[in-house]
């Protein structure tokens, strides 16, 4: 009452103290409409960022790019209902973006956590940008390194270079960019995996096909150190087994970093001896005889380190000779029958290179594009990082041979 008396007693001229006052007190009223916004605004202007309506287009042209290829396959795979993004490409350090968290992705050690109002996820450029009680967040990489902005500061996660084409010119580069990340996304500790968190161990068969991928995009210095340190002509991963197609595998990754002298490469061709049976290499893959793929490993390994091949491909039948696609491509590959498997979709995959036919599970999520499911000798149970619902779903998600499969399918096809 008494600012209002002294208003009303000075309205016809007012004084030089009272109009700094009326100054002031018009300032701090501003002040505080802007640091409490009025209840029912739809959107706060610190949204207003034009990155985060260009991200959504970016999603739509990857969807597009996504259903262009789903309504060429026959089966679709449907996996857990969850979104989540991987960072960490190559010899990165991991990160796992789920349900408004961002977490280190082995040892879910937290980094940060929002309360998330639209979370955009747009797996070709690798950003998840998040509108937030704080702001607009974005979390990215590049061939240089992960990085996360919140408050408008951009700080780095984990860096280091690696090479990542965008595949111009070749037909839906969208999804090659996103493939070739879930085979970079699960080198761990130097070495190609089958799932970062589900097997921590490489396997030299999918190691194999993820290197051939790695040759392509000019990234096989990732695996170097690990391809050379290797000793075993066996990786031993399936219950132990010596598996008789690991023998070529161990040959194509040696021939990618080093020679013929490399240390291991006399120990493999000893073993190669003992397997052959009437010119050809049999064994056990996946405890069972596949005397064809056996062979044509062995085969496809001597010749990568320009050795000499005493081998000849078998003319039996073998389910697994159809996954042979990179090797010596038998008269009647395109009549050959197809293992088809939603939840081993490599298999599949593989087949459709060798038969030129459009076979080959999609899932059903805009990420991850690669899976399997009820492995047998894969951690299910790690897989609950992400959610219970890949526990209970027995799947793993994304998986560096399906990938890599998936990537060598539509690699060579143009735009």
């Amino acid at each position: 009452m008494l600012v209002l008396g002294a208003l009303h007693a000075h309205q016809a001229k007012p004084q030089p103290s009272m109009t700094r006052f009326l100054l002031t007190l018009s300032l701090a009223l501003s002040l505080l409409a802007m640091w409490c916004p009025q209840p029912g605004l739809a959107e706060s202007p610190q949204f207003e960022d034009p990155r985060f309506e260009q991200l959504r287009a970016s999603r739509q042209r990857y969807r597009q790019a996504l259903n262009t290829l789903r309504a060429e396959r026959g089966e679709q795979f449907f996996l857990p209902r969850v979104d989540f993004f991987l960072f960490g490409m190559g010899d990165r350090k991991k990160f796992l973006y789920v349900d408004g968290s961002l977490r280190e992705a082995i040892t879910g050690a937290p980094i940060d956590q929002w309360r998330v109002e639209e979370a955009i996820i747009v797996p070709d450029l690798y950003t998840v940008a998040l509108k937030t009680d704080r702001g607009l967040v974005i979390i990215s990489e590049d061939s240089e390194g992960v990085w996360l902005e919140r408050g408008g500061e951009r700080q780095v996660l984990s860096r280091s270079r690696i090479s990542l084409p965008d595949f111009k010119g070749r037909r839906l580069p969208e999804l090659l960019k996103v493939l070739h990340q879930e085979v970079l996304i699960n080198i761990l500790d130097g070495a190609p995996v089958p799932n970062l968190m589900a097997y921590p161990k490489p396997w030299y068969r999918d190691a194999a096909m993820a290197a051939m991928v790695l040759k392509e995009t000019g990234n096989v210095g990732l695996i170097r150190d690990w391809v050379l340190k290797l000793s075993q002509p066996y990786d031993r991963m399936n219950q132990g087994q010596a598996e008789a197609d690991n023998l070529g595998e161990a040959l194509y990754l040696i021939s990618l970093v080093s020679d013929a002298n490399h240390p291991l490469v006399q120990p493999i061709l000893k073993e190669l001896a003992l397997h052959r049976r009437m010119g050809y290499v049999a064994g056990l893959t996946d405890f069972e005889q596949h005397p064809v793929y056996q062979t044509q490993w062995a085969k496809f390994g001597l010749r990568a380190l320009k050795l000499p091949d005493p081998y000849t491909i078998p003319g039996m039948n073998d389910p697994y000779g159809t996954l042979a696609w990179w090797g010596q491509l038998p008269r009647n590959a395109h009549t050959m029958n197809i293992i088809l498997s939603t939840i081993y979709p490599y298999l599949t995959w593989a087949g459709s290179h060798l038969t030129g036919k459009n076979y080959g599970a999609m899932g059903d999520r805009d990420y991850p594009l690669s899976w399997e499911a009820n492995g047998g000798m894969a951690n299910k149970d790690a897989m609950g990082r992400i959610s219970k619902s890949y526990i209970t779903n027995q799947v793993v998600a994304p998986h560096i041979w399906t990938a890599s499969e998936m990537f060598m399918w539509l690699y060579p096809q143009m735009g």
